[in-house]
């Protein structure tokens, strides 16, 4: 059963090393994570999967990685200062501060809607430059990665002898100060961002829009985010940011959340690249700009044909990668019954879960709305027996359920038949999942498959093109189990007729079937199954 709530992906992130509560032991920070182990692999992973795609697969793209702090007259051009503006209000009841847009007149923490007016909230951080934290010496954390690119047009333009239409690419940080950070690495106050600046001639914006737009949907099925999940919505004129002509903002169906933007394609006109320029008068623009009298270059490219120099229209392809990484595991994720539990078996499960809902149903120490998302939760795993069993673990981890005592007999009666008779699986894509392949000794404590099983991790991993790890910390079954969890594609056992004729037994994730094969040929196996 593929992932129905978010809480599945958080508990799957926390429990195996992909995603960690930034300051933890300090009671954290909120709308901050830091990637564990398996996560950075996976991220990295995702972003290498982008940039080959737009770089090295394109003959008209290069690469750039902007400074985070830039001098302030950048953002007060491209009108971060004037327009990155987010309403803010409080509720003078319960003294907590929602965004506007967001809480439709009621609080959502004590429910009053006693409100105080919108009013504008910057989102940028501000950060001191230098020894004296004054008026004059700060910088601002940059709140997205396009404005390095725009104002480093003209020098990878003299550098790269680059013709229209072309564009740069850029990965980094960013940073947001959001007011009500929420829904796990959805909106978060630091970030990356994977961002494209492309650059065409006035009058071709609108086929390259659409152009982009279809490329994006082909880079989103090869990372295993299928067309079908993923709506195009073209923004309404009056809901267009400050810069956009026309912008496509692809929405994908989150596990609770619904449709959320997950990337959006921008037709910026010549508004950014006119915004930096000197001599704005003298451009044509076709984009209204605040007068700039700071910039020293003109932002410019000299068409041959007609010889004349020309502000190129721009199409902006940007997504983040924390979104990217949750669109990618809700649709890998899996809970698999591998044979249906019997009765007997489940039957206790069944009977701990009841007892379990009507005590939180009774119970005065958790808030109404906790209470009432926990039975919600809880009643949806009750019709859902035996397939939705695994989700027990879940319902223990939301909020509240660490206030109800009967909760750790419910985790007792049913790990022992989730371990038994299913399976969490990462149907990841190969070439992104952040191990590839595991190896595995049948004996842990026989020096030969040991050493074996060692020599065809190294000889895997030589010269990093395959991420492969060695494990005999458990049965063959739970190790297994375990590679699943994570999206390993691949696990190689080394037994002891491995010894005799050099074979190993490989497993699929997908399929679980096994095969023997050459330890020779391992690496060529994968790599051609990849």
């Amino acid at each position: 059963m593929p992932a129905t709530i978010l809480d599945q992906l958080v508990s799957l992130c926390k429990r195996r090393g992909f995603v960690f509560p930034s300051s933890e032991i300090y009671g954290g920070l909120q709308g901050v994570f830091d990637w564990g182990p398996l996560g950075v692999e996976l991220k990295n992973n995702i972003i290498a999967s982008w940039w080959r795609t737009n770089i090295y697969e394109r003959d008209d793209m290069e690469g750039l990685d902007a400074a985070i702090l830039m001098n302030r007259l950048t953002w007060r051009y491209s009108g971060h200062e004037e327009t990155f503006n987010d309403p803010l209000v409080d509720c003078r009841s319960c003294k907590s501060r929602w965004r506007a847009d967001h809480i439709k007149g009621r609080c959502p923490n004590c429910g009053s809607t006693d409100l105080t007016e919108p009013r504008p909230f910057n989102m940028m951080f501000k950060t001191a430059v230098g020894p004296v934290a004054d008026a004059d010496s700060f910088a601002y954390l940059r709140p997205e990665t396009a404005q390095g690119i725009f104002v480093n047009f003209a020098n990878v333009l003299a550098s790269s002898s680059r013709k229209l239409p072309f564009g740069i690419a850029q990965v980094g940080k960013a940073f947001r100060n959001e007011i009500n950070p929420r829904n796990f690495l959805f909106r978060v106050r630091e970030f990356e961002q994977m961002e494209i600046e492309y650059f065409v001639m006035p009058g071709t914006e609108e086929a390259w829009h659409e152009r982009w737009l279809h490329d994006r949907l082909d880079w989103w099925e090869s990372i295993g985010v299928p067309r079908t999940r993923i709506k195009v919505y073209d923004v309404p004129p009056q809901d267009l940011a400050h810069y956009s002509r026309r912008t496509y903002d692809l929405m994908y169906d989150y596990p609770t959340l619904g449709y959320e933007e997950v990337e959006g394609i921008a037709s910026r006109s010549d508004y950014d690249l006119g915004s930096h320029s000197r001599d704005q008068e003298m451009l044509g623009l076709a984009a209204r700009t605040n007068l700039n009298r700071d910039s020293t270059a003109r932002l410019t490219y000299f068409d041959l044909e007609s010889k004349r120099h020309v502000v190129p229209f721009v199409i902006e392809p940007s997504a983040g990668v924390g979104r990217c990484v949750l669109a990618v595991l809700a649709e890998a994720y899996d809970e698999q019954m591998v044979k249906e539990p019997p009765p007997d078996r489940l039957r206790p499960v069944a009977d701990a879960l009841e007892a379990f809902l009507k005590s939180a149903g009774r119970s005065e120490k958790i808030a109404t709305d906790l209470r009432d998302a926990l039975l919600e939760r809880g009643q949806a795993i009750v019709a859902g027996l035996p397939e939705t069993l695994p989700q027990v673990e879940t319902l223990l981890a939301m909020p509240g359920a660490d206030q109800i005592e009967l909760g750790k007999k419910l985790r007792g009666q049913a790990q022992a038949p989730v371990d038994e008779y299913f399976r969490t699986v990462l149907h990841l894509r190969p070439h992104l999942a952040p191990v590839r392949v595991a190896v595995f000794p049948l004996k842990r404590n026989h020096e030969g498959l040991v050493a074996m099983a060692r020599s065809i991790r190294r000889s895997l991993q030589t010269g990093g093109r395959i991420r492969t790890v060695y494990d005999d910390t458990g049965a063959i079954g739970k190790l297994y189990r375990r590679q699943d969890e994570i999206g390993t594609p691949f696990c190689v056992t080394v037994d002891f007729q491995s010894l005799e004729d050099g074979t190993v037994t490989i497993r699929d994730r997908d399929t679980m079937q096994q095969e023997r094969v050459p330890a020779s040929e391992l690496g060529a196996y994968v790599e051609l199954k990849s």
